[in-house]
């Protein structure tokens, strides 16, 4: 009770002689998040409410980390098993983070009567300014996976002023198209929500084995409260519009980009194919074997500190194993097809960004 009495205090008559309203705005909101971390809050938008998480305080001259969780996910079983790693608590210690849930799929969510008009994608992208607002805060960098990723490559587009950087994994930015929508439809006769989204979420040779995780998430996902909600998420989804990335062109991505895609995922393609239409300049490309948090984690790191917010210092080494490839910009067309690699093995454990006018792809 007596710090809730210390703020009230700081609020109403700002210790500091001369403190502007601005001052005392941020030194609000700081003492706000800092009683309130790890907590819920609601905010009402144009599209109805939504849920988020805010973890830690902001730091000066930062962006906030700000993550959307893929469909059949909500940000706990999407975003905890990474931003709990060991290896992300330099991270965590320099970035107060921000975890939207889509509506509806928060933890304790009531089903949404019949009828219900779920957001589109776009609008879903659209509540995100409210919740910055909110917040107070200015800008993020956005952490999303796979419809997260296009909720937040949107809303880059829509705000790009306030998006510093991007992590996009298992990016499909592309429309459905005849034969998809087709292929949809034949695959929802056949099969049920639950095996629909793992199909998007694994790759068959995952599903056919069976794993432990597999299992997991089928039974997450097939015995949700909210499986309702879901399937309307689901549906948003299959009905988003094309992103209509184009390099070179007027509609692209204007900050630094890390595309990220595990190796046989169902994405693969699209996420290779958005490579192409994004500038080779900004964009780094991330193909791992399997999304073994410590790849995914070093990755970031490198991509934060190319940002300049991780020093060198900071930095662990990358394992032997890896190689480092930095491969000329694919032709404006947007094709892949000759492009010249140097690549060399990790052995002295250091990445540097590529230069310009490269994209840098990193096989792990």
């Amino acid at each position: 009770m007596a710090e809730l009495q210390e703020v009230q205090i700081t609020e109403e008559k700002p210790l500091l002689p001369g403190q502007t309203p601005e001052a005392a705005k941020e030194a609000e909101l700081a003492a706000r998040i800092l009683l309130d971390q790890g907590q819920t809050h609601s905010v009402e938008t144009p599209y109805g409410s939504v849920t988020f998480t805010v973890y830690g305080t902001p730091k000066p001259k930062r962006p906030a980390i700000l993550t959307y969780h893929d469909v059949g996910l909500n940000y706990k079983s999407c975003f905890q098993p990474l931003f709990q790693f060991e290896d992300m608590q330099e991270i965590i210690q320099n970035f107060v983070r921000v975890h939207v849930d889509a509506p509806g799929m928060e933890e304790g969510a009531p089903v949404f009567p019949l009828g219900y008009q779920y957001p589109s994608l776009d609008q879903l992208a659209d509540m995100i300014p409210c919740v910055l607002q909110y917040l107070n805060f200015s800008t993020i960098i956005g952490v999303g996976v796979g419809a997260g990723a296009y909720i937040l490559a949107r809303y880059a587009l829509n705000h790009p002023d306030t998006v510093e950087g991007l992590v996009l994994i298992n990016i499909d930015p592309n429309a459905k198209g005849w034969m998809d929508w087709a292929a949809h439809k034949l695959t929802g006769l056949t099969s049920s929500i639950p095996e629909m989204i793992l199909g998007h979420l694994f790759s068959q040779e995952e599903l056919s084995g069976n794993s432990e995780l597999i299992q997991k998430y089928r039974n997450i996902i097939t015995h949700a409260p909210n499986l309702d909600n879901i399937e309307l998420y689901w549906n948003s989804y299959n009905n988003r519009r094309d992103l209509n990335f184009e390099r070179g062109g007027d509609i692209t991505l204007k900050c630094p980009v890390m595309l990220v895609v595990g190796d046989q995922a169902p994405h693969e393609d699209a996420v290779v194919e958005c490579n192409s239409k994004l500038d080779p300049t900004q964009t780094s490309f991330l193909k791992v074997s399997n999304l073994f948090l410590g790849k995914l984690t070093e990755a970031f790191k490198y991509f934060l500190q190319g940002m300049g917010y991780m020093a060198s210092s900071c930095m662990t080494r990358l394992s032997r194993s890896r190689t480092a490839s930095l491969t000329s910009a694919a032709s404006v067309d947007g094709n892949r097809s000759r492009s010249r690699t140097l690549s060399q093995s990790s052995e002295s454990g250091t990445l540097s960004s590529g230069p310009p006018g490269h994209t840098m792809e990193v096989s792990c």
